[in-house]
């Protein structure tokens, strides 16, 4: 027997409730269909911007990677992976990396501390929270250039307020920017101080999450200051604490306003991060084809980093 002599074989209320059932399916499956399209509707500009801005220039430079380029900067030639190959026979790809790791490892833990310290000590004052709140995420508000040209005065050898301090108290002026062993030291403590905005705002709104009950039975148990913030705070706080820390390490190597004008990857390559090697290898000497070459390699370290962190790290986060 068919299919359509067994419709017709039911009774005529199962086959009303059947034909029922079947346009609720059809008008669900139209409107699903409509909420589909609705959406794609509003997701159209964001995915038209990172088309033009993300996407594209990644596919752009994963087919200049591919080439060589004349003096003018345009395709001359198909290399295949030659570029790859002399980015690392040459070291140019080691030595950006060492040198980013060392700017990652000076800038991270240091901008981490501090506003972990200065979050801590500015959670539980009852005057003038407001005012230290504002003066800490004060150096948010400024552009990398402007904060730049303002440490690039700071560091001036002769005419600049740290060595004029440092004078005043009796030592020896420092040759911040002009050394390579205080280089990318200084380029470090601007960058510090730079990050400690978003870092405070972003750790200081994490202990406002914190329930006050925890506190205050910690308290009834007689537990101290250093206790209750080794013991409750940092752990509630470890969500946060692991945002920062992938959101930094990122942004460090990222990297170049402040190299660029500062140092511009001097004295002797000491500030010579990757990302600054890339820009000078690519709009300096229009060699499109080994930067796009270093610009994929950035990306897949950042993103190796990345993995690494949600991987091992992120298992020492305490989720509430």
């Amino acid at each position: 027997m068919s299919e359509l002599d067994n419709q017709w074989s039911l009774p005529a209320g199962t086959r009303r409730a059947s034909s029922a059932a079947a346009r609720r399916s059809i008008s669900l499956k139209r409107l699903k269909i409509r909420e589909n399209m609705l959406a794609y509707v509003f997701l159209a500009p964001s995915l038209l911007l990172f088309g033009v801005f993300m996407f594209y220039p990644l596919l752009r430079s994963v087919y200049l990677s591919l080439y060589s380029t004349d003096p003018a900067g345009r395709v001359a030639s198909f290399v295949g992976l030659d570029n790859f190959n002399s980015l690392f026979s040459s070291g140019l790809f080691l030595d950006g990396i060492r040198v980013t790791a060392l700017f990652t490892l000076l800038t991270v833990p240091a901008g981490m501390l501090i506003a972990l310290a200065l979050a801590a000590l500015t959670h539980n004052l009852l005057r003038g929270k407001r005012l230290f709140q504002f003066a800490f995420s004060l150096p948010m508000v400024l552009s990398v250039g402007s904060a730049a040209v303002i440490w690039k005065f700071l560091f001036h050898p002769s005419l600049g307020m740290l060595n004029y301090g440092l004078e005043l108290a009796g030592f020896a002026p420092v040759p911040w920017l002009t050394n390579p062993k205080w280089a990318l030291l200084s380029v470090s403590l601007m960058t510090v101080w730079m990050n400690l905005g978003f870092n405070y705002i972003v750790i200081s709104s994490g202990m406002q999450g914190i329930p006050d009950d925890m506190y205050e039975s910690a308290k009834i148990d007689g537990a101290g200051p250093l206790a209750m913030f080794r013991r409750i705070t940092v752990p509630l706080l470890s969500p946060t604490l692991f945002f920062v820390l992938v959101v930094s390490i990122i942004s460090a190597f990222q990297s170049f306003g402040q190299i660029n004008i500062l140092t511009q990857g001097g004295p002797m390559n000491s500030t010579n991060v990757f990302v600054y090697s890339i820009y000078r290898e690519a709009f300096v000497n229009f060699r499109f084809g080994t930067g796009s070459a270093q610009a994929l390699m950035l990306f897949l370290v950042i993103l190796l980093l990345t993995l690494i962190q949600f991987k091992w790290v992120e298992r020492k986060v305490h989720y509430q």
